[in-house]
């Protein structure tokens, strides 16, 4: 079997099972798509800069030209704005790191590739990197101060946990990083564009419930307000599933076990599996008897890039995930 499934499901889950269990995922004006070399120049930004981040303010002396791209997203984020990293993580398992939504933004020249939770401290400081970018990991103390002792590091925002940094968040975060906020500022305001325009074309997803579900080895289980998928639903009007946010804890996933699978069901209903056949999902005699499903109101997603696009919590994917599952929703409903 190939790594690209096994890295894909753990991306999937580490937003969920890495915070339960602490182990180990359009406006106007720019061409998102620029491209520029490891050492892009055309930054908008005066140097030096000053990024808050939830371990104090870190400060960017000159414009970067070697960047490490450490937490999910960030590599994609950077790649929006022009600059390529000379390093980057491999959250998803595809090749250079990159979805299929993001090859508009492709690499002149191929990354090297750092593991993503235990990412090795020496493969990064060989790249000589004068940036890091790590807003969306663990975002552990010490994590941070290691990678600080070799370039000025990035991580999430004040007051954000583990994971959670929204892609608005990366995107105003990383653009301040790389003195290209005027890029980072159109970008944001064309995919709330594209935000906009997909629920006013849809008045039927605003105030409906949604239960966001996926299926593992752990069997089925929800997520809760905080995470990337339930943020995208609540942008394009929906609410997230009140019973579910009963139960939501700490974490932003659940477990649903088979006496509690009725948490699944809502207006709407959207599933998809990890590490598993989407087969199992529809064979399910307890998912299959949810009115939601018994009435056509479910989705399950059966596209991997789709799937990884949905769950990125990155500006790109979230556009891919607009064009692609949107009209998969409004079909259900």
């Amino acid at each position: 079997m190939s790594s690209r499934p096994i890295l894909r499901g753990a991306a999937l889950v580490a937003a969920t099972v890495v915070l339960a269990s602490c182990g180990s995922t359009a406006g106007s004006g720019d061409d998102s798509s620029a491209r520029g070399g490891p050492g892009a120049t055309s930054s908008s930004g005066a140097f030096p800069v000053t990024v808050g981040t939830a371990f104090g303010d870190v400060t960017v002396a000159a414009e970067p030209t070697r960047v490490v791209a450490l937490g999910w997203s960030d590599a994609e984020a950077a790649l929006a704005l022009g600059v390529q990293p000379v390093g980057a993580s491999d959250w998803l398992g595809y090749p250079e790191g990159l979805g299929p939504w993001a090859q508009s933004v492709a690499y002149d020249q191929p990354p090297v590739i750092i593991d993503t939770t235990e990412p090795s401290l020496e493969a990064i400081a060989a790249l000589e990197p004068d940036l890091i970018l790590d807003t969306r990991s663990d975002g552990t103390r010490e994590r941070h101060d290691s990678l600080s002792r070799i370039a000025p590091t990035i991580g999430q925002p004040d007051g954000v946990g583990p994971y959670r940094t929204t892609w608005q968040q990366q995107l105003r975060m990383v653009g301040q990083a790389l003195g290209r906020p005027e890029q980072a500022q159109t970008l944001t305001d064309q995919v709330e564009q594209q935000f906009r325009d997909a629920a006013a074309a849809n008045p039927r997803f605003a105030g409906t419930e949604v239960a966001v579900g996926a299926y593992s080895a752990d069997g089925f289980g929800a997520y809760v307000r905080g995470d990337a998928r339930v943020a995208f639903m609540e942008q394009l009007g929906f609410v997230n599933s009140p019973a579910i946010q009963d139960v939501a804890g700490d974490t932003f996933f659940v477990p649903v076990g088979p006496e509690q699978l009725q948490l699944l069901d809502a207006p709407l209903t959207v599933v998809f599996p990890i590490f598993h056949d989407v087969g199992e999902i529809a064979s399910d005699p307890l998912f299959q008897a949810l009115p939601a499903v018994r009435q056509g109101h479910s989705v399950v997603l059966d596209d991997e890039t789709l799937v990884d696009a949905f769950s990125s919590g990155s500006a790109l994917g979230i556009q891919y995930a607009l064009t692609h599952a949107v009209p998969l929703f409004a079909a259900a409903l």
